[in-house]
């Protein structure tokens, strides 16, 4: 019987979920663990933390390295993708010049750089 219950309330959820407005259904994540002060200081930090942390953590944005048109590519990604409303022009330059500076390209680690281990030899 308790089985039935959770199969049956797990249904219920799923089906109240799909009928639910997308603006109630955008992820209100709340990074409880993390400030802006953590990450490197530079022009546009506090508005880029809080323009990403809507969705995730932002320990995830610091941990990538990316040309500004991957991150650009990557904002439009979300946006086309998980719904994420879309920056105006002037929020989406301040974080696009923060993101470029603070988190560029990293250079690959090793001898020789990184090497993919499934390229042919």
């Amino acid at each position: 019987m308790l089985r039935r219950f959770s199969i049956a309330t797990a249904v219920v959820s799923v089906l109240l979920g799909h009928s639910a407005p997308a603006s109630a259904q955008a992820p209100q994540f709340v990074p409880r663990d993390e400030s802006p002060e953590e990450f490197p200081a530079g022009a546009g930090r506090d508005d880029t933390f809080y323009a990403c942390t809507g969705c995730h953590g932002f320990k995830l944005v610091a941990q990538q390295g990316m040309t500004r048109r991957q991150w650009e590519d990557s904002l439009q990604w979300m946006t086309d993708r998980h719904n994420m409303p879309p920056l105006p022009d002037k929020e989406k330059k301040i974080v696009l010049d923060y993101l470029e500076a603070t988190f560029p390209p990293r250079a690959p680690a090793g001898r020789g750089g990184w090497q993919n281990p499934f390229a042919p030899r």
